[in-house]
């Protein structure tokens, strides 16, 4: 008898994972689930409901026991605390707005979790990630497409991945609609079938950003000012913490017209306001890229490119910069530029690559 290829599947207790699991089954894989606890102490109670609490934990439990594979929970904690919490807090100390799930991913799931798994003797980790990883020979390189439920695509959030964790990594959903695969935890008997999609970040409570961050790190709010593009105060703050590009509620001021944060400077713990017509960008500086598609880029490259999970792809154009570093041209202006969130760049389904939004 050929003995099965052995699987690790980040289990979250949430109807993607939980079918993944399953499906990998069927294709006769033998399948390990593991749960990653994150939550350090004082944030456990924040998250009880959350991707990673003790409510999520259960739910897997029962999932293995139906499924009947083995199932573990790993402490990961230290590694969330420095990969990703450090990482927030210090991102929005710097006026930034910040993306967490994408390092999670990067750092814990697709790279902690896979030393876990090789420790093991076990090459492969999969997940519930709407994504398509294959392997093109002609290129050598593996290739992250999108996923083909398009309303679920879940590329993006996978566009820091590298070469030998692409080749370590399984997404079979990735092939799915979301509506198929309800179905399929239904038919499983699995409960979390009409389970809501997660859509807070894990650690947050009620997605009250300001006050965990106050918590963290008292000395980000210092007060400072609100001000337009011309210098004029209009208002104070509590803290650049509490602002991101394209915000318009909770600025705390009344105006003749609907104002908008346009940048944020940290230096003079400032924040600059201005019309919508204001928040419009042509042009973004991307850092720290990481190249899927391609092994370098030596000359402009036309693509399609994505400066929020939840944006629109829009045309632009590639221009290499110094290493790790590339200029994005736009066609046409794009609203509320963030630095700190990911542009990450296509040409049709495939995922050409990606980086930070720097300025």
């Amino acid at each position: 008898m050929l003995k099965r290829e052995r699987v690790v599947v980040a289990m979250s207790g949430g109807v993607d994972s939980s079918v993944t699991a399953a499906l990998l089954l069927e294709k006769g894989y033998e399948v390990v689930g593991i749960t990653m606890r994150l939550m350090s102490p004082e944030e456990k109670s924040a998250g009880e409901r959350s991707c990673c609490g003790l409510e999520a934990v259960e739910e897997v439990r029962r999932v293995a026991e139906l499924l009947k594979i083995p199932h573990y929970v790993l402490d990961f904690e230290e590694e969330f605390e420095k990969e990703v919490v450090e990482y927030f807090c210090w991102e929005y100390s710097r006026g930034r707005t910040p993306n967490p799930c994408l390092l999670c991913n990067q750092k814990l799931k697709f790279g902690k979790l896979l030393e876990k798994a090789k420790g093991l003797g076990i090459d492969l980790v999969a997940s519930g990630h709407y994504a398509r990883v294959t392997y093109d020979e002609k290129r050598g390189r593996y290739l992250l497409k999108k996923g083909k439920d398009r309303a679920k695509d879940q590329s993006y959030v996978l566009f820091n991945l590298t070469q030998e964790q692409l080749r370590h990594i399984l997404l079979p959903l990735g092939e799915l609609e979301k509506k198929k695969v309800r179905e399929r935890a239904k038919e499983l008997g699995l409960r979390v079938h009409d389970r809501p999609d997660s859509q807070e970040i894990c650690f947050i409570s009620a997605g009250d950003y300001g006050n965990f961050l106050r918590k963290r790190m008292p000395e980000i709010t210092k007060p400072g000012l609100i001000i337009d593009k011309k210098g004029n105060v209009l208002s104070q703050h509590k803290g650049i913490h509490l602002f991101t590009i394209g915000q318009r509620r909770g600025l705390g001021m009344a105006a003749g017209k609907p104002l908008y944060v346009i940048s944020i400077d940290r230096e003079r713990r400032t924040v600059i306001v201005g019309g919508e017509e204001a928040l419009y960008r042509r042009e973004l500086i991307a850092a720290d890229v990481n190249w899927i598609a391609l092994d370098r880029l030596i000359k402009s490259l036309p693509v399609k490119a994505k400066i929020r999970y939840r944006h629109s792809m829009a045309e632009a154009t590639l221009i290499p910069l110094r290493e790790e570093e590339v200029k994005v041209r736009f066609s046409s202006p794009q609203k509320a530029i963030t630095p700190g969130q990911a542009v990450v760049f296509y040409q049709g389904e495939e995922v050409i690559g990606g980086g930070w939004i720097k300025d």
